[in-house]
């Protein structure tokens, strides 16, 4: 049996997953994200989003637990007026930015990272592994609708942009100040799904081997 494992704390991208109906298992890495970037001293949010992924994926392929594994790696950076945004962290840092994204519009990357930790030969008889590290970003314009400092405070006091990078996530509490999305909606959440059957594809796995038959039942997503 394939195995996927999401280098990942994330909710949202275990939860989509498993409405996609992908089997996968969870093992957080440690990885220092503030240190990854010191050290490469990348400043562009595309290849940040990357660097991270991969700095995930990489740490997590190198333990014990990851053997014959396929391990994915993620992380979401959001681009406001040339900047880099992640998490806020703060409620402080969370109010300055959203009353400057208020009405306007930003892009969303997605950086996503594959490390095939199968055996290449195996003795067993079992999938050959396909050596492969390997990845990609997807990117998604945001656009914000005009939000009242009423809002903007009832939002932050729920804690959900806190921990959400540019301060925001589209399938909470934030959905209701997202006036569309230009790009995969997915990748806006966390994981393009799309963009990881791309990258299973190269390691050679097709996604429906993953597929536990336990997707969202299209009944309980129906409108009345």
């Amino acid at each position: 049996m394939t195995r996927l494992i999401l280098a990942s704390q994330s909710p949202a991208r275990t939860k989509l997953l498993s409405h996609a109906g992908i089997r996968h298992e969870i093992l957080v890495s440690d990885v220092d994200e503030d240190a990854v970037q010191a050290r490469y001293g990348v400043t562009d949010p595309h290849d940040t989003a990357l660097l991270l992924a991969r700095a995930k994926a990489e740490a997590v392929a190198s333990l014990p637990e990851a053997d014959g594994a396929l391990v994915l790696g993620c992380d979401s950076v959001f681009e406001f007026d040339g900047e880099a945004h992640g998490k806020p962290y703060t409620a402080e840092v969370a109010r300055e930015r959203m009353l400057r994204m208020s009405g306007a519009m930003g892009v969303l990357h997605t950086g996503h990272w594959l490390v095939d930790c199968r055996d290449t030969e195996p003795d067993d008889g079992g999938s050959n592994g396909s050596g492969a590290t390997l990845g990609s970003v997807t990117s998604a314009e945001v656009h914000f609708m005009d939000m009242s400092v009423e809002e903007i405070d009832a939002y932050i006091a729920t804690g959900e942009p806190l921990q959400c990078a540019g301060s925001f996530t589209i399938d909470g509490y934030g959905g209701a100040f997202i006036r569309k999305v230009d790009g995969d909606p997915h990748t806006v959440v966390g994981l393009s799904i799309s963009t990881l059957r791309g990258l299973l594809g190269q390691a050679q796995v097709g996604i429906t081997e993953l597929w536990t038959g336990g997707a969202i039942d299209p009944a309980d997503v129906r409108a009345e």
